[in-house]
């Protein structure tokens, strides 16, 4: 009876222990050191022809003019769930080619040390993911939910969405518009939901793979959350994912720094931080 106690106390202070760590955040990344603020970029006139609600979110974020956008760098914290569902605090570096090529490195963490490192992206059209869990590299489904993952997040760089002349808007209604943007040669498409009160965009939702070999796809939805502000920008810093099925967001990112236009020519290729 003793042993088994003991056992118990055991386990108690092991879960206090990991739930403690769980609450310890991550020290952000060191400054990226290159790059423009957004205010010091060229700016082209915002195009006419737009949906009524494209045309009032890029006004509403922008005004008449915008940012000639050709790379990001953002840099933050995120809550992740990459394994049995447990909610890891975890810090980012996403990397863009705008419109073309993206890196990731993520640090999942238990007391603000790294538990799981995660390298993933899609360059040169090929998506490639590297962990602990297991590695891949140039999968078609991954390459098709790669490609939307780097529309998805040039959420936070709308001007993207209206300076790339390969991206068409179809309008729906005064709140709604669909999204076009090139895939191998043709398109994908994602429904943009904007919000009545503010003109900015509330989610994206398209059919994205899932995992490598499944053979039906999964609506994915990615929703602006409220939080800190990009700088220089009314639009929200913290976004979510989600899978449909899931009913809950798999993980949630707040940049914290964001950095455009420098030279990734190398940078885009590399691993880690």
């Amino acid at each position: 009876m003793r042993i088994v106690l003991w056992v118990l106390i055991v386990l108690v202070a092991v879960v206090l222990a990991l739930a403690l760590g769980l609450c310890v955040r991550p020290r952000p990344f060191e400054s990226f050191a290159e790059g423009a603020d957004l205010d010091a970029l060229e700016r082209v006139p915002v195009p006419d022809g737009l949906p009524a609600p494209v045309d009032r979110f890029i006004r509403t974020v922008y005004g008449d003019t915008v940012p000639v956008i050709e790379s990001v760098v953002m840099s933050g914290r995120a809550t992740m769930r990459p394994m049995f569902n447990i909610p890891l605090p975890a810090r980012f570096r996403f990397t863009h080619r705008a419109g073309y090529d993206y890196r990731h490195y993520f640090e999942a963490t238990l007391f603000g040390l790294p538990l799981l490192k995660v390298d993933e992206g899609y360059v040169e059209g090929a998506s490639f993911f590297e962990s602990p869990m297991g590695n891949y590299r140039d999968d078609p489904n991954s390459n098709q939910g790669a490609n939307l993952a780097l529309w998805a997040e040039a959420a936070m760089f709308p001007a993207l969405f209206v300076t790339d002349a390969r991206v068409r808007w179809a309008p729906v209604d005064e709140h709604t518009a669909i999204l076009y943007v090139p895939f191998e040669g043709a398109e994908e498409a994602f429904v943009v939901r904007f919000s009545p009160e503010t003109g900015l965009i509330d989610l994206m939702e398209a059919m994205r793979y899932r995992n490598p070999g499944d053979r039906d796809k999964v609506l994915w939805i990615t929703r602006n959350e409220p939080g800190l502000l990009i700088p220089g920008t009314p639009l929200s810093a913290t976004g979510s994912a989600t899978w449909l099925d899931d009913g809950r967001p798999w993980a949630s990112f707040t940049a914290e720094e964001a950095r455009y236009n420098a030279d990734l020519g190398r940078y885009i290729h590399e691993r880690g931080e």
